[in-house]
């Protein structure tokens, strides 16, 4: 945890930062995506508080004891909210050009019948918000013969106050040069979801009632110098 306190500015990280963890999708030509807690929460906003309400105070006073919260003069975001979407990595020339799409993930494919050679479900960074609500990073991947998908969805929920929910859909078939990416994001105010307790706590269930407040399509292409084996190595 060094590591991130020397790398991040914020005054406090999650309570639950599992650092050791981390979802890595290689091409066999060195370029590649990964997903990881340091690099999620380097863009949680580190100088202002965006819910000063009554769960904001109780989470300072349930932190009294802490240093660093002590030496707080700028507030931060203490529910950990992150748009990170995956980092891009490569060798030399060989990284992936980042374009807007209009094309989109087929969902259609994903809901077949496919044999899966991989699953995995990592969780990144997760905190309770001092009883006040949640606030948890997670990153999933599942490998079949000819595509593999991975879901990075950030989920926070202050209790009495807000819901939101961060989601990247990660998207490649075999033989393709390029991996799609989707971002969404979206939120409401509790006091206008009218669900039961049960919804507002299942981030699957609580998606339909939520509006989409932001959308990013992406096509992440491949360098030219590779034709063939676009799917490159297994995941790690």
């Amino acid at each position: 945890m060094i590591r991130f306190e020397n790398q991040l500015k914020l005054q406090q990280t999650p309570e639950m930062v599992f650092a050791s963890n981390k979802l890595r999708v290689e091409h066999s030509h060195g370029f590649g995506i990964e997903f990881s807690a340091l690099d999620a929460l380097k863009l949680v906003d580190a100088s202002s508080d965006p819910y000063q309400v009554a769960a904001s105070r109780a989470w300072q006073e349930a932190r009294a004891d802490c240093e660093h919260i002590k030496k707080v003069v700028n507030q931060f975001d203490w529910t950990y909210t992150t748009d990170y979407k995956g980092s891009l990595f490569g060798k030399g020339m060989h990284h992936m050009e980042v374009k807007p799409t209009s094309e989109r993930v087929d969902t259609e494919k994903l809901k077949r019948r496919e044999k899966i050679l991989f699953y995995d479900d990592i969780l990144l960074y997760e905190d309770e918000l001092s009883d006040n609500g949640c606030s948890i990073l997670r990153v999933k991947i599942r490998v079949m013969p000819t595509s593999f998908f991975i879901l990075l969805r950030f989920y926070m929920r202050v209790d009495d106050v807000i819901v939101r929910l961060n989601d990247t859909r990660i998207y490649h078939e075999a033989e393709k040069n390029y991996i799609l990416r989707e971002f969404t994001s979206r939120d409401e105010k509790i006091e206008n979801l009218k669900v039961p307790i049960h919804i507002l706590t299942d981030p699957n269930a609580i998606t339909e009632y939520l509006p989409v407040r932001q959308e990013t399509y992406e096509k992440l292409e491949f360098p030219a110098v590779t034709t063939s084996n676009a799917s490159g190595d297994q995941p790690s």
